[in-house]
């Protein structure tokens, strides 16, 4: 009962949730979440307009100079590991794929570059396929609410996957993300003001 409400309430406060990193196909969003490994939306999506013009294809970034991408997404953070990632993923991608992003996870985390957290995001905001991406903003956020006690992310994909149809799978990570962003602040969280504050074990706790 308790987390059938956290989920209708997430569900009114955030109808509209939706991925933050600006894409306009798989292969950009695929690459965009590579890019936001400790980093914020915000800056990724700084940079993307950049590299996707530079490289709009898995063949082009497949090709491409690895320090001429570094200087693209150093803002980023851990550049050369990401560029590497990038560059390994259009291979594989080019190599593997025919040059397009597969849609099942057991292919995605194949790829150079590609976790669970990853891949789940580009099956359930491109393809409208079942995943459940746990990040920080999730992982965090599950454990406060005591929707898992879990600290591992697949288990905490497995417990949270378990509160929902399949469908809603991403849109359960989603709002939950919008709700670490907007109120549930991992270093001034919003207490006071939150929606789920009369229903949250941790709050006025944390």
């Amino acid at each position: 009962m308790y987390k059938r409400q956290v989920v209708d309430r997430l569900r009114a406060l955030y109808p509209d949730a939706r991925c933050a990193l600006d894409h306009t196909n798989a292969f950009e969003l695929l690459a965009a979440t590579i890019l936001s490994a400790q980093c914020t939306d915000a800056r990724v999506n700084m940079v993307t307009p950049t590299l996707f013009a530079k490289y709009p294809t898995p063949a082009d970034l497949a090709h491409a100079d690895p320090a001429e991408v570094e200087v693209i997404i150093q803002s980023t953070g851990f550049f050369r590991a990401k560029t590497k990632s990038l560059i390994g993923m259009a291979q594989a991608l080019e190599d593997t794929y025919g040059g397009e992003v597969p849609s099942d996870l057991g292919d995605l985390v194949t790829v150079p570059g590609v976790g669970r957290k990853t891949g789940n995001v580009v099956r359930s905001v491109w393809f409208g396929l079942a995943g459940l991406p746990v990040d920080t903003h999730v992982t965090r956020l599950s454990r406060l609410l005591k929707l898992t006690n879990e600290t591992d992310p697949v288990k905490i994909e497995h417990d949270l996957g378990a509160m929902v149809p399949a469908g809603e799978w991403g849109l359960l990570s989603l709002r939950l993300i919008e709700h670490g962003r907007q109120v549930c602040i991992a270093r001034r969280p919003r207490c006071a003001t939150c929606a789920l504050a009369d229903i949250c074990p941790s709050a006025g706790k944390v």
